[in-house]
């Protein structure tokens, strides 16, 4: 892509705070935003080839939604938790295997999209994000849903698609967790921990394509409990 095109992108930019410039094959995040520190909030470079963000991603101050989705990104700087604005986070169809603990620093921060990476284990030091309402990590390979979910402020947690055997019972403890997707996974039915039936938040447990069949989660005990809150929420949206 020729310069002068990139320059009325970054014209336009300048105007509306917007820089949106995906699928042309770009091998790196343009330096030449730098130039627009002051009133970026909404950069999209999806379906790239752009494998590092670099460390001067942080000087972004203004940004409220960053995607970089559909590229070849391994691995985020440290400096990523200083975009204390940042809403949305779409990171989808990469090759990320871990998070920077600075993400925990990314206070604004509503939405976070890791889906379709190369995730074998649950993201930690997610818990200080007070503000997360959806969390996807489908299509990953995780095989755990460990016992410090039960810290996440999540409305909704995707993990559909994932290689997930083991759900860790604190899971129900989850303060906001409405929504939790498990689709397509390795579960068994003696994995589901009553408690999520029992004791939880979660109206919509999405369990389809486990190593059982979803008819039989209504033997379980709690399932009551559970269809009063779906049908609850059901009512409220309809």
């Amino acid at each position: 892509m020729g310069n002068s095109a990139l320059k009325a992108h970054l014209e336009t930019s300048q105007k509306t705070g917007v820089f949106q410039l995906t699928g042309k094959g770009l091998a790196e995040f343009p330096e030449e935003l730098q130039k627009l520190t002051g009133n970026l909030r909404t950069v999209d470079l999806s379906n790239n080839k752009i494998e590092v963000l670099p460390a001067f991603i942080g000087v972004f101050q203004q940004l409220r939604s960053l995607t970089i989705s559909g590229n070849k990104l391994s691995s985020l700087p440290n400096d990523i938790g200083k975009l204390k604005k940042l809403e949305t986070l779409v990171l989808n169809g990469n090759q990320l295997k871990q998070l920077p603990s600075s993400v925990g620093q990314l206070k604004a921060l509503r939405t976070l999209n890791l889906s379709g990476n190369r995730f074998k284990e649950f993201p930690g030091g997610l818990e200080t994000l007070r503000h997360l309402d959806v969390l996807d990590l489908s299509k990953n390979r995780i095989q755990l849903v460990p016992a410090e979910v039960a810290e996440l402020q999540a409305i909704e947690i995707n993990l559909n698609q994932n290689q997930i055997s083991t759900l860790s019972p604190e899971v129900s403890h989850a303060p906001r967790l409405k929504v939790l997707r498990l689709e397509e996974n390795c579960l068994e039915l003696t994995s589901i921990p009553i408690a999520i039936l029992t004791d939880s938040q979660v109206s919509l447990l999405s369990v389809e394509g486990n190593l059982f069949e979803v008819k039989m989660l209504r033997d379980l005990e709690g399932y009551d409990k559970y269809m009063e809150r779906f049908t609850a929420t059901k009512k409220k949206f309809a």
